[in-house]
């Protein structure tokens, strides 16, 4: 993978994901791939775009700011999949076009805004780990109407990450049952924020629109104590 070109890696990633969406039966235009660029520098996101990557996303705050003000005259579109901090969340808010992590009420409230509008993703955590992000299945339906009821926030749908000591598929499914659930509650949130190098495959066989792509695409990360 090293050894490979930005463009090789991303044609090889994008035949893979429309071979997946043929097996699956969907349109590959249904779904979106974004690619994070965690401790990479803007000069590689600034090669994605000329590629035609136009999602893009960080996980963490400082440096998304950095690279979101860095790269601002570009067609960006910046999406936020770390945890976001209370503290921080209208500082997220000011660059981010998507927040993937949406997980309490705290951050609910945090990122209400009367003045404009952001896309938003509730985070399930699949996992027994309470410290893990994301809101229990449980607490799923509650915390979704507190999205509702919020303004300036739109649902698209729900976000996950599957456990590494579970089969993904089987995770994902779980997601996406999940999912026709709170559509009950909020028609329009179809979307399903899942898949990543190792697990996009079974996303894709389970509904995913939004893939997470990290190396597979920009290769290995840099080591952050070098940046």
């Amino acid at each position: 993978m090293t050894d490979a070109t930005l463009a090789e890696r991303l044609g090889s990633l994008r035949l893979a994901v429309s071979d997946a969406a043929a097996e699956a039966g969907r349109s590959v235009d249904d779904i979106t791939t974004i690619a994070v660029t965690k401790f990479h520098p803007a000069a590689l996101i600034r090669d994605l775009v000329e590629l035609g990557v136009h999602d893009i996303a960080e996980n963490r705050h400082q440096e998304a700011r950095d690279k979101a003000a860095e790269l601002s005259g570009l067609p960006i579109r910046w999406h936020f999949v770390g945890q976001v901090q209370g503290k921080k969340a209208r500082q997220v808010r000011a660059y981010a076009d998507v927040i993937h992590s949406v997980d309490r009420s705290s951050l609910v409230d945090a990122l209400a805004s009367e003045e404009s509008s952001i896309d938003c993703f509730v985070q399930v955590n699949l996992t027994a780990d309470e410290s893990r992000g994301g809101a229990t299945p449980a607490r799923l339906p509650g915390l979704v109407d507190e999205v509702l009821a919020a303004p300036g926030l739109r649902l698209l749908g729900l976000m996950a990450v599957a456990p590494l000591d579970e089969d993904p598929r089987r995770a994902f499914a779980h997601v996406r049952a999940l999912s026709e659930r709170i559509q009950r509650q909020a028609p329009h949130a179809t979307s399903l924020s899942m898949g990543m190098s190792q697990d996009f495959r079974a996303a894709i066989l389970e509904g995913a629109t939004h893939l997470r792509i990290g190396t597979i695409i920009t290769g290995n990360r840099p080591d952050p104590r070098l940046i």
